[in-house]
């Protein structure tokens, strides 16, 4: 019998550009600098962590909400830099990873026929999330070029259905962060409105040049409506590890952990306990900033005479770079197109800056990922120095 035909509830949904690109860097031995994971390990005291709470016997399921000592230490992490402070009991959440939990948020708190508003570039899980709930994802493009928020694009886009704004800082792909006014700015534009606040803040330790990571937690007119999101395989270069976390007042994480009991249930148990060990120093977090600042600017001078234009990096391990300035037949490539020449032809995979639109919007930009080892990042360094020339011979 064939197998029944279907309609596909994402069917312009397919293989996303990273498994793509990481695929094509196997293929040609390229230099992985598309997707976004570190290729050195997490610290060592937290991997004896984990084989402790191995040993300790912490392999059966944790409470729903997570293991109350993790959810502790986060609670009391968030108070001490951002001063807001979550109940651990009925305000925060353990979840898989970020991308479960904006899942999860959204299918909460969205319901058919509402309307969420993204800020293009975005990361790719945004508009599938909203199409699964029902509801329609409304595109703002943050300003070309310096890729700040636009409040008068954004309020030009609320409508009665609005439900729900989607907020990245420090934002992925572009590396921009927001800043204490913008943040303010937010706040008096949603003040009149029922608007809730999904904020993304999955690099929220990796902000550059003195700058402050500007939370939802930090501004109460946010918070209160707000559902902040983060990751421990960020923070602590683990990514295969899928731990995450949701901090809402206790109405919105009461909604949560209804769809969470179901679409997850509980996570992994011996890393909870392992990260809660692990929190007691706030020293790696606090550090972190410094550590990917010095990997920025090696990455940055290394890039110097490639051809390859550089746009700002306030934040993420993302560079983004133009290569309008490269010889004409290869400046003329759309942005996918050059990172498979990239690929294929220099050794080294990137991320094409369109994938990050609905519509592909091409404009002579791509990604590059410098959470690598520097060997690694000077490996990547020499290839590009090699092959990009300004408006030099194809390579």
């Amino acid at each position: 019998m064939p197998t029944p035909a279907l309609t596909s509830r994402l069917p312009a949904v397919g293989t996303t550009i990273f498994t793509t690109m990481s695929a094509l860097a196997q293929q040609h031995g390229a230099v992985n600098l598309g997707q976004g994971f570190p290729d050195f390990d997490g610290d060592p005291r937290l991997m004896q962590a984990v084989k402790d709470a191995l040993d300790a016997g912490h392999n059966q399921y944790p409470p729903m909400a997570g293991v109350p000592a993790l959810r502790e230490a986060i609670a009391a992490k968030i108070a001490a830099l951002h001063g807001r402070a979550y109940d651990p009991g009925l305000e925060i959440t353990i979840t898989a990873g970020a991308t479960q939990a904006i899942l999860t948020a959204v299918l909460a708190l969205v319901h058919p026929g509402d309307e969420v508003i993204v800020l293009d570039p975005c990361y790719d899980s945004y508009e599938p999330s909203i199409l699964l709930a029902g509801a329609r994802a409304v595109h703002v493009a943050l300003t070309p070029g310096s890729f700040r928020p636009d409040f008068a694009a954004i309020a030009a886009a609320i409508t009665p259905r609005t439900r729900a704004i989607l907020v990245n800082t420090p934002h992925n792909p572009t590396g921009t962060v927001w800043t204490e006014a913008e943040m303010q700015q937010l706040a008096a534009l949603l003040a009149p409105t029922d608007i809730l606040v999904l904020a993304d803040e999955v690099y929220e330790h990796m902000v550059y040049d003195g700058a402050t990571h500007q939370s939802i937690a930090r501004h109460p007119a946010l918070a209160e409506r707000g559902v902040l999101i983060s990751s421990f395989g960020k923070t602590c270069h683990v990514t295969g590890w899928k731990v995450g976390f949701v901090a809402a007042p206790a109405a919105l994480m009461a909604e949560f952990r209804k769809v969470h009991q179901f679409n997850v249930f509980t996570v992994n148990t011996p890393m909870q306990h392992a990260l809660a060990a692990f929190m007691a120093d706030a020293a790696p977090y606090l550090e972190l900033p410094a550590f990917y600042q010095r990997k920025r600017d090696l990455f940055r001078a290394g890039l110097a005479g490639t051809g390859l234009a550089l746009l700002p990096c306030e934040g993420t391990y993302f560079q983004c770079v133009s290569y309008a300035g490269l010889a004409p037949e290869i400046a003329a490539l759309p942005e996918a197109a050059f990172c498979e020449w990239l690929t294929r032809e220099v050794g080294v995979a990137a991320i094409p800056l369109s994938a990050f639109y609905p519509d592909g919007h091409d404009q002579q930009f791509t990604r590059l990922c410098f959470a690598k080892r520097d060997e690694t990042l000077e490996r990547a360094l020499a290839r590009l120095r090699q092959h990009l020339v300004p408006r030099g011979p194809l390579a």
